[in-house]
């Protein structure tokens, strides 16, 4: 096995990445970095899925919508479903792999965050990578911030505003910092 796709299955798996490991990964960050000026300077909606597309090296259904600006600092960890809305100045740090499903709504100045860093100020600059799983037709409300290895659950709404450090099951609500159960939809 290669070290392109071995740091990059181990990525996905989660858990920490020391920066020495980071090799061809990089080449990805820097390929992201290159290409999001002209996604960001589209000026159709086509545009957009065309040049995101690149991006994330996969294509963009015709009925997901990305108003501009959208920034990725990888990409390539992205996976976009049908009918999905993402509105604008949205951040997906995704390193640690980012799937989003059918019909999800994403408010303005959200942040899907899938990277931290470990606690021990030696092991500071490492990667603690965990994915984000956001399930069918959930709603994140504006400028909320989903942290690394969370699901929002089918059919569920985060409040605009909330930090998500834990799961949000299907079919709730949940809001605040850190965000909590609000109340269940029927």
């Amino acid at each position: 096995m290669s070290e392109k796709i071995d740091i990059f299955q181990r990525m996905l798996a989660g858990g920490i990445i020391r920066n020495d490991e980071m090799g061809d990964a990089w080449q990805v960050v820097f390929r992201a970095q290159k290409l999001s000026p002209a996604l960001n300077a589209s000026t159709t909606i086509d545009e957009v899925r065309e040049r995101l597309s690149e991006i994330i090296q996969s294509k963009i259904d015709k009925s997901t919508t990305i108003f501009i600006p959208f920034h990725t600092n990888f990409g390539r960890h992205i996976t976009l479903g049908k009918n999905v809305f993402i509105n604008h100045a949205c951040t997906f740090l995704d390193l640690g792999g980012i799937t989003i499903e059918d019909d999800v709504q994403i408010g303005p100045k959200v942040n899907l965050i899938t990277e931290n860093h470990p606690v021990d100020p030696a092991k500071r600059k490492y990667l603690d990578l965990k994915s984000i799983l956001i399930k069918r037709n959930a709603w994140i409300g504006a400028g909320a911030t989903i942290l690394p290895g969370v699901t929002i659950g089918e059919n569920s709404i985060v409040a605009a505003g909330a930090v998500v450090n834990k799961d949000v099951p299907a079919n709730s609500i949940f809001g605040g910092i850190p965000a909590k159960f609000i109340k269940a939809i029927e």
